[in-house]
């Protein structure tokens, strides 16, 4: 591919597709910082918000609103409620069961119920992006990501419950984020610390690990989110979530995703041990990464956003793909619409009682 277009300025193709607009951020403390309001009327693609940012319903509806109004045209507001123990909100959020134990029931249109009031509590608090579901096949018992966060050990089961998990929150109006691809239920090292590696084969991959995202790209997914581990057989130089391989040839050329592909926190272990902040971004964008998070310490932004231009200005990435990029992230900003639900939709005695009521299913 051509890695250069020298009839487009990068000032040029900047000013129409904005760094800012290929990050997703996140922030400590309860009020947006200034460094994210700045952020905010520079362009970013998304904040991604977490129970450290609030303490009440009120206060994240309020932040969330705060967010919307300060940025620089729609975003993405995205948060963490897969169910279960982990990864879920607090009260007075809906304690739903967890992923493992609605796997096992194998029920999709109970899925499907779970997905749809998730969201409407998520809408009516201000998000319209759920880091959710997780597509990790839980096949090693050792494996510190899924254990009850996996839909179980089945790939097809997997995928059913994750379509269904996506289906729910499209009729809520919020959009999911099919993750960890290529999956990394097979590994015994959590990212967060360092880089986990699967030893499969890409047989094995495309037999096991693919399948549910598969499903997830056939119902629709309009977000995916890649992985921080390394599969050697593959490509034994850069781990997915940085691999041209993986990110290009498999997931958007192979696979056919046509929606917006989204690397895991590039502050995470797996990659802050390996890569400057700079080069892991500038890495992740060439493997073919729409919006690179960053959720943890936002003074990684700006130098992040630094080794972009420059990238862009020497012809590192190319200019095409960060136009087709750009578009893509567009296009989904579009189908962001503002909500208006109401907060009493949190913890609503409907949402309750249908989380009664599969609690009861699972103890028969």
């Amino acid at each position: 591919m051509n890695r250069q277009i020298p009839e487009v300025a990068t000032s040029e193709l900047l000013q129409k597709y904005p760094v800012a607009r290929r990050f997703l951020v996140g922030f400590e403390g309860t009020s947006a910082p200034r460094e994210l309001l700045e952020l905010l009327k520079k362009g970013l693609a998304g904040v991604a918000i977490y129970p450290r940012n609030f303490s009440s319903v009120d206060g994240l509806a309020a932040l969330t609103a705060e967010i919307r109004a300060t940025a620089d045209g729609p975003l993405l507001i995205g948060i963490d409620q897969e169910g279960g123990t982990r990864f879920s909100l607090p009260e007075p959020f809906t304690q739903w069961a967890s992923p493992s134990d609605l796997g096992r029931l194998g029920d999709a249109q109970a899925v499907r119920d779970v997905a749809r009031a998730i969201g409407r509590e998520l809408v009516a608090a201000g998000c319209n992006l759920d880091f959710a579901p997780m597509l990790d096949v839980h096949v090693n018992p050792a494996s510190p990501v899924t254990q009850v966060r996996s839909f179980g050990a089945d790939p097809e089961l997997v995928g059913r419950m994750g379509a269904a998990f996506l289906d729910g929150l499209g009729e809520a109006g919020v959009l999911g984020c099919a993750k960890h691809f290529p999956g990394h239920g097979d590994a015994e090292v959590d990212p967060h610390l360092d880089l986990p590696v699967f030893h499969g084969t890409a047989e094995r991959l495309e037999r096991v690990e693919l399948v549910p995202f598969a499903a997830a790209i056939a119902a629709g997914a309009a977000t995916i989110m890649t992985a921080h581990i390394l599969l050697p057989k593959i490509d034994g130089e850069r781990p997915a979530s940085l691999s041209r391989k993986i990110v290009t040839q498999i997931l958007r050329e192979r696979m056919e995703f046509r929606g917006l592909i989204l690397a895991d926190d590039l502050a995470m272990g797996a990659i802050a041990r390996r890569f400057s902040i700079g080069d892991a971004t500038v890495a992740t964008f060439s493997a073919g990464t729409d919006v690179a998070m960053l959720c943890h310490d936002i003074s990684l932004v700006e130098p992040a956003m630094e080794a972009t231009r420059k990238a862009l200005e020497d012809g590192t990435l190319s200019k095409e793909e960060w136009a087709a990029a750009g578009a893509r992230v567009e296009r989904v900003l579009r189908k962001i619409h503002s909500s208006g639900a109401s907060l009493d939709l949190i913890g609503s005695n409907e949402h309750r009682a249908l989380a009664k009521k599969l609690r009861e299913r699972l103890n028969k």
